[in-house]
């Protein structure tokens, strides 16, 4: 397994809410720290956590979450053309929303490993490695 992690918005959303593979997620958080990992969140996985975040707990949270975010090793990507043409690639042919295809895009790129829970990236297995949080997802 990989020692370059990327991070959708499932994996830092089971931190925050204390689920199952949040163990996980901390654990790269420290080991990114001590610089044994390396950790990316695209900057439209960062946009999808925001909203989600907002939605659910107020702009105050937002604000608290961003900043312990920027504490972190997590390194955030850009988004450059192509960047969003790699990710409206593996849109085009699996089934998964755009933000997330932007997360399994990333991963590709950098030859990381996808750390989720999320069982639409179960269409991208063949494409990029993935760390499931709380198990394989069932097929279906």
């Amino acid at each position: 397994m990989s020692n370059r992690y990327a991070l959708d918005s499932y994996a830092l959303l089971a931190l925050l809410n204390n689920e199952a593979g949040a163990d996980r997620v901390e654990a790269l958080l420290r080991q990114a720290e001590t610089e044994e990992t390396q950790l990316f969140l695209s900057l439209i996985n960062l946009g999808e956590l925001a909203y989600i975040v907002e939605r659910r707990w107020g702009a105050e949270k937002l604000r608290v979450i961003l900043a312990y975010l920027e504490e972190t090793a997590v390194q955030l990507a850009s988004v450059d053309q192509p960047r969003v043409l790699a990710a409206a690639h593996i849109k085009a042919r699996q089934k998964l929303s755009y933000a997330d295809a932007f997360a399994a895009a990333l991963a590709q790129e950098l030859r990381a490993t996808l750390l989720t829970g999320d069982p639409e990236f179960a269409a991208t297995s063949r494409l990029i490695d993935i760390e499931w949080l709380a198990g394989a997802p069932s097929s279906g």
